[in-house]
């Protein structure tokens, strides 16, 4: 069970950290274009394959409640049984996934391909740990600052790629699905290749029942959450759901607590940085989404109709309104990098809560002008690249090297949640404020008020960041040489796993 401990980083081979920091931000970036990608196209898919409004909405909640099940599990199999060797498999299911959304005839098909592409989420918290094991110490906040600011970039360049490839008359959304497989195939042929074998392995057994409890727990808090604004937020299936998820949570718990090697070590569940990383992950995803969903909606308004809006086609919205913000998170990542390198985690945190806040109150006070949207678009993209920068920074120095898998897993589920509560809040808010008079024939359109709802909640999340980087993480600094480079850091609630590490090492 146990192995030997790898040398220092600083004792090992030189290898071409560009090249693996590369590799492994392609791969993130392609995960994030498979949460994104088939938001403009699901009027093409439900008109191609004939079916209802709720029906195609599984597209996307599919591949969430996929992410939720399996990026903790191949996290944790990743700590213990080799992190290059999970990635490729990812990837491949990745690959796989991809091609047979992109052939699909049918809508069970469809969201079988999406559920293949929502697994290649553990891809991320495997590519932070392989940075973990193979960057230098001094190299590190800024390798895994760029990793995490192509999450943002990916997302919004999926927007705009999909508008791309089906703006014309006889728009095919497997175009988009094409595009994926060939995205997914590079990220594996780069990890393949450029990505060097894994070095350490902490072996074990695999916690099958921690994660089948954790998976249906996830399983019935997200599914409320995305169907909800169809179920009826007070209905039968959506409380029954959210009181299954506490349920099972407390079930999840208590197996933990029981199993000998768990799939997550309560203590460091609950230890106070890894906690409050957790809390804003799910505040920092909720504010990307409201952002996307919420510009992508309003500047597609029919001006005529509404008096708001920009009359914008899905292309002229990804490109012109969401493509700046995208290409600003990534080129804030370096930025932030540096920031968490120089100034520690707490602080770069509390600049994302600031630009975030800033950028949404911009939109709900102004909101009618091409340079306002743009602008304030602009702020959030560089405020959630500093988010994403931070948070893994935090974990990373608050967990044992054994453990930074599935810790990242973790929070990657937190993003993700946040992510989709952001898309339903505001779904909901916009099906509720409508206009009240409009001509007969015209489908129902969001009042103004609205999206300044909206955009006034997104500056209220990134306010509570602000509540966590001075609050929840004072006392946070960000991951130093001996810690980044051997996995030193400790949870201070987890002697045993200090004394588990030491073991091996001996």
């Amino acid at each position: 069970m146990s192995t030997t401990a790898p040398a220092p980083a600083t004792d090992a081979p030189p290898r071409n950290e560009t090249v693996i920091v590369f590799a492994l931000s392609l791969a993130a970036m392609v995960v994030s274009m498979m949460q994104t990608l088939p938001v403009p196209i699901l009027g093409l898919i439900r008109t191609d394959l004939g079916t209802s409004t709720a029906n195609v909405s599984w597209v996307t909640t599919a591949t969430l409640l996929s992410a939720a099940v399996f990026t903790p599990l191949l996290g944790r199999f990743g700590d213990q049984h080799g992190k290059k060797p999970t990635l490729v498999a990812v990837l491949g299911v990745m690959v796989a996934g991809s091609v047979i959304a992109a052939v699909a005839s049918s809508l069970p098909l469809l969201i079988l391909g999406r559920v293949l592409q929502g697994a290649a989420t553990a891809i991320f918290p495997l590519a932070l740990s392989v940075l973990r094991e193979e960057v230098r110490p001094q190299k590190l906040p800024g390798a895994m600052a760029l990793v995490s600011g192509t999450l943002a970039f990916g997302s919004g360049l999926a927007l705009v790629a999909t508008g791309l490839l089906t703006s014309g008359s006889d728009a095919d959304y497997r175009n988009a699905f094409w595009m994926a497989t060939g995205f997914a195939v590079l990220a594996l042929l780069a990890v393949v290749f450029l990505v060097p074998a894994t070095r350490h392995k902490t072996g074990g057994r695999t916690d099958f029942l921690g994660a089948l409890t954790l998976g249906i727990a996830l399983l019935l808090l997200l599914l409320p959450i995305s169907q909800g604004h169809e179920w009826g937020w007070a209905s039968a299936r959506t409380l029954g759901s959210f009181a299954g998820a506490a349920v099972m949570t407390a079930v999840w718990v208590m197996v933990e607590r029981k199993v000998r090697e768990p799939l997550v070590d309560m203590k460091m569940f609950v230890h106070r940085p890894v906690l409050m990383a957790n809390l804003a992950g799910i505040l920092v995803g909720f504010g990307m989404f409201a952002n996307f969903l919420g510009v992508s909606y309003l500047v597609q308004m029919p001006q005529k109709l509404t008096g708001y809006g920009f009359d914008a086609s899905i292309l002229r919205a990804s490109v012109q309104f969401l493509l700046p913000g995208a290409i600003v998170s990534l080129l804030a990542s370096p930025v932030g990098g540096q920031l968490v390198r120089h100034r520690g985690p707490r602080v770069a945190l509390a600049l994302a809560a600031a630009l975030g806040a800033v950028g949404f109150g911009w939109l709900a006070v102004d909101h009618g002008h091409t340079f306002s949207v743009i602008g304030a678009g602009l702020i959030v993209g560089a405020a959630v690249s500093f988010g994403y920068a931070a948070m893994p920074a935090v974990i990373m120095s608050s967990v044992p090297h054994h453990q930074s898998g599935i810790a990242n897993g973790i929070n990657s589920i937190s993003r993700s949640t946040g992510s989709a509560i952001g898309s339903a809040i505001v779904t909901t808010i916009l099906a509720s404020k409508t206009i009240e008079h409009l001509p007969p024939g015209v489908p129902a359109l969001p009042a103004e008020s609205g999206f300044t709802l909206t955009f006034v909640i997104g500056a209220v999340a990134f306010a509570l960041v602000a509540l966590i980087s001075w609050i929840g993480l004072r006392g946070q600094h960000g991951p130093r040489a001996s810690e980044s480079s051997t996995g030193a850091a400790q949870p201070a609630a987890a002697p045993q796993a200090r004394q588990d590490e030491t073991a091996k090492a001996v």
